[in-house]
């Protein structure tokens, strides 16, 4: 990560709870669950695959 957002994206990396960004591997499993038949009564819903960045920001540990 070397863009003008760099520092952005790393201080949201470090605030999260996982710590890491997520591989395409597991955002790919979650892809698949929903268009899959276990995902077939998910509907209208906001899934936070961002390993606790969102909350990290509620909680005021992210600017």
């Amino acid at each position: 990560m070397t863009g003008p957002n760099a520092a952005g994206y790393a201080a949201m990396i470090d605030t999260s709870a996982a710590r890491r960004m997520g591989t395409p591997v597991e955002i790919g499993n979650i892809a698949a669950y929903l268009l899959g038949p276990e995902g077939a009564f998910i509907t209208g819903s906001d899934l936070l695959i961002d390993g606790g960045v969102i909350a990290a920001m509620r909680a005021g540990r992210l600017g």
